[in-house]
């Protein structure tokens, strides 16, 4: 069976990436469309990308309004303002809410309709070039053919997957991420490891795929707990921007499975931070896809250093030990501690289960779950 391997069309990475990433821009338009959150601007995130675009020549304007999970709303609102200043590109700064609407609003103004009338459907027309910089090492949608947008008229996140959302250049440079504080830096850098470990333990997975799965699960394991502890490590920075960047290359071509179908629904439901969702629910649905993936855990022990013996049992064992110490380490919140009440949480269990497993992701485990089993996970978040 053939695979297709899909990238950015252009990344740039490393000290000075947003610098050199100006030579690109030039050539994609007259005008961008900032899309933002007031953070950013607040950290001066934003300032350091218009300075240089000033310096490039390049005009821009700013929609800060990203200020939580993209909705629809959020969509509609950045669409009028592109057509509104004669933008001919998007420049997504933030973490992946700010990067998703940038490519949704690009969607939209190429192909028309609402953003509603997207999900589980084919895009048409190629989107305005599309400029993704990442400020968290997590997301990884600087790199992914996927965009995640809450339509809150039905409260389902709708996952939208097509390989014209992919940007036309990334710009990895880790002096965004130096501003994230620890529990963003350990939620966004769980979110990383979800990316890797389930594309590396999908059905869909390939040898190509597994690589840059590989290759991020081994630096995130080295380096989320340094980073989490001392935020001002440039060179864990570093390497947990270019983690976020490889995981989101491997499970844009590879998928996502359980973590992230049943992490949809809390988000839209109860409007948890995309990253912490997943990051919840990765203690509780590991020992699931071990059921399907045990060779592929005994796999991940070893590249990470943990376990040296030839069972395949015990290796799986210690890398389920591992994660869960460092996500003890880490501090991640339980809905519990989020301020989820217990009783409204398990009331929407059975709708969770089916939007969850109708997103499709679920279905990419090799031990494919059933409903029933779905809400025994949800559950377990109580236990």
């Amino acid at each position: 069976m053939a695979n297709v391997f899909f990238v950015p069309k252009f990344i740039v990475t490393g000290d000075e990436a947003l610098k050199t990433s100006m030579d690109y821009m030039k050539d994609f338009g007259k005008k961008a469309l900032i899309v933002t959150d007031d953070m950013m601007v607040k950290l001066g995130n934003v300032e350091k990308l218009t300075t240089e675009l000033d310096a490039a020549g390049i005009a821009y304007t700013i929609y800060s309004g990203i200020n939580s999970e993209p909705s629809h709303s959020m969509i509609d609102k950045g669409i009028k303002i592109y057509k509104e200043n004669d933008c001919d590109f998007l420049i997504g700064i933030g973490g992946g809410s700010p990067m998703d609407s940038a490519k949704a609003i690009g969607a939209v103004v190429a192909n028309g309709g609402s953003i509603c009338d997207y999900m589980g459907k084919k895009i048409e027309k190629e989107l305005p070039p599309i400029v993704a910089i990442p400020t968290t090492a997590g997301t990884g949608s600087e790199a992914t053919r996927v965009s995640i947008i809450t339509n809150t008229d039905s409260g389902v996140k709708m996952l939208l997957s097509d390989v014209k959302l992919l940007a036309s250049l990334a710009v990895i440079d880790p002096v965004f991420t130096m501003t994230a504080p620890p529990a963003v830096t350990a939620n966004t850098g769980v979110d990383a490891l979800c990316h890797a470990l389930e594309s590396y333990t999908s059905k869909k997975a390939f040898p190509m795929s597994k690589l840059y799965s590989l290759e991020a699960i081994k630096k995130i394991y080295q380096h989320l707990e340094v980073v989490y502890k001392d935020g001002s490590n440039v060179a864990s920075r570093r390497a947990m921007a270019e983690a976020s960047l490889e995981a989101g290359i491997a499970f844009s071509n590879a998928s996502v499975s359980i973590i992230h179908g049943m992490s949809r629904p809390i988000g839209a439901l109860f409007h948890v931070p995309h990253g912490l969702s997943n990051a919840m629910l990765l203690k509780v649905c590991l020992p699931y896809i071990r059921e399907g993936a045990e060779t592929e855990l005994f796999e991940l022990s070893k590249a990470i250093g943990v376990y040296e013996g030839d069972s395949v049992k015990d290796g799986a064992d210690a890398f389920v030990a591992t994660t869960n110490k460092l996500l003890d380490t880490l501090k991640i919140q339980t809905p519990a501690d989020f301020g989820i009440n217990k009783d409204e949480f398990l009331a929407q269990i059975p709708k969770m289960a089916k939007d969850g497993l109708a997103s499709g992701s679920p279905g990419n485990c090799k031990n494919v779950p059933s409903e029933e089993k779905v809400q025994e996970l949800y559950k377990g978040l109580w236990d």
